[in-house]
């Protein structure tokens, strides 16, 4: 399963509509969110595991952090602790406060999503994914896991037959078809 699904699917789909409700939009907006952000920490963090000791780091922080609990209680989710967690979070990932900027605009550009809203949910949406991570990690423990998981761009694409059955519109990308699914079910 991938970062986004995992997130997708938890607390049964409800914790897209707690984002939704959390930052003052609809779910198809938050959806459009978390296909663009979700991507875009996804492929900082495997490029942080490229780096010397980035993954002996990746794997502290997992065992260090309870992010998985993001993921299990909206409450813990969106509290100003976790505002602060994620926005440390960002700063490994991202680096600079310029680089968050510069994919809260990107971001907005493509989604329609004013931009200081995005900034808003950076911090949400990277606990998301550690928690995704967390989560991942806890189920399966395996380095090859969340190796193949980050590497490869493949949280957005899918190989063969299951592949191309998501891929509905044939882009070569599940992100958008997933986006719809999820979309279906939560309204």
């Amino acid at each position: 399963m991938s970062l986004l699904e995992t997130i997708l699917s938890a607390q049964g789909g409800n914790l897209v509509k707690s984002l939704s409700q959390a930052n003052g939009i609809d779910v198809q907006q938050a959806l459009a969110v978390l296909g663009k952000l979700t991507p875009a920490l996804s492929q900082s963090v495997r490029k942080n595991t490229e780096q010397p000791e980035g993954v002996q780091a990746l794997f502290a922080a997992l065992q260090k952090g309870n992010h998985q609990a993001y993921l299990e209680d909206e409450h813990k989710a969106f509290s100003s602790d976790a505002i602060l967690d994620g926005n440390k979070i960002l700063g490994h990932l991202l680096g600079s406060k310029d680089a968050s900027r510069a994919l809260a605009s990107q971001v907005s550009a493509e989604t329609g999503v004013a931009d200081s809203l995005i900034k808003k949910m950076l911090p949400q949406v990277a606990n998301l994914v550690m928690g995704a991570l967390g989560s991942q990690n806890r189920s399966g423990g395996a380095l090859a896991q969340i190796a193949g998981m980050l590497g490869g761009g493949q949280q957005t694409r899918a190989p063969g037959l299951l592949g191309a059955f998501l891929d509905r519109d044939h882009d070569g990308s599940i992100v958008d078809d997933l986006m719809s699914m999820a979309a279906k079910q939560l309204l």
